[in-house]
């Protein structure tokens, strides 16, 4: 039996990769228990990828796990949520370091909602991004509709989420939905090369404007600008502010602790 996904440990990162690849790299419970554990391990680097092996990066949700038909009763697809999706989501998002996704092919449902919750998207030119929900009577989900409507407005979330439209990483990067797309064979290069940037530079304050970032579009402007003092003062006391005008000044390249 296959590992679903595949951990690649570069040293100051890690490389996530999702391997149910004739499954369009789809969840199912045991590559939710991994992929939250590969997560969870990452903690201790300084910088996350996650992308998909094959031609997709995940179809969401293996409905064949969640098919009435084979069950007693109708799912509890709130519990699916509840049970995986969401830790996961948040999960991703508290990491103390940047997390970069790397879309190489079709991105579907809770899979392209996966994608979104990381920090750094990049994506093939011709890669797909789908809200395929409304296809089966649901919501976007896994942060979904969160997601969509503070990127790119009531307007298009909505007729993402109602048509199921799907569009192309080129066609994202442009809406602003993800960071950049590029050819698809120059994709996992200058993903890794993203990575391993990130993985030598300040890690504590990359991880700060993670967090100042992430509360924006939930804080007034005065409780903002508290937040970063707050953060700003414990970037500022770390080892990594000396460092950073020490290289600055003396004209050379820092070298930058977690």
């Amino acid at each position: 039996m296959q590992d679903s996904v595949l951990i690649t440990d570069h040293g100051a990162w890690v490389e996530v990769m999702l391997n149910r690849p004739e499954r369009l790299n789809a969840f199912n419970d045991d590559m939710h228990a991994a992929l939250r554990a590969a997560v969870d391990g990452a903690a201790t680097k300084r910088a996350l990828l996650l992308t998909g092996a094959g031609r997709g990066f995940c179809a969401g949700q293996d409905l064949g796990d969640r098919d009435p038909a084979k069950m007693d009763g109708p799912p509890d697809l709130g519990a699916t949520l509840t049970q995986n999706y969401n830790p996961l989501v948040r999960a991703l998002r508290a990491l103390p370091l940047p997390v970069i996704c790397a879309v190489n092919g079709v991105a579907a449902g809770a899979g392209a909602n996966l994608a979104l919750a990381c920090d750094i998207v990049l994506a093939a030119e011709d890669a797909r991004f789908i809200q395929s929900f409304s296809k089966v009577g649901l919501i976007p989900d896994a942060g979904g509709s969160w997601q969509l409507t503070r990127r790119l407005g009531e307007a298009r979330a909505k007729a993402l989420a109602m048509t199921a439209t799907p569009i192309t990483g080129a066609q994202a990067a442009d809406w602003g939905l993800i960071w950049q797309a590029l050819p698809g064979d120059a994709l996992m290069d200058a993903a890794r090369a993203l990575t391993a940037r990130l993985a030598e530079g300040p890690t504590n304050g990359l991880a700060a404007a993670k967090v100042a970032i992430q509360a924006a579009g939930s804080q007034d402007l005065d409780t903002h600008l508290a937040l970063e003092a707050e953060l700003q003062r414990a970037c500022g006391q770390h080892p990594n502010y000396a460092e950073g005008v020490a290289a600055f000044l003396a004209k050379r390249a820092p070298r930058f602790t977690p």
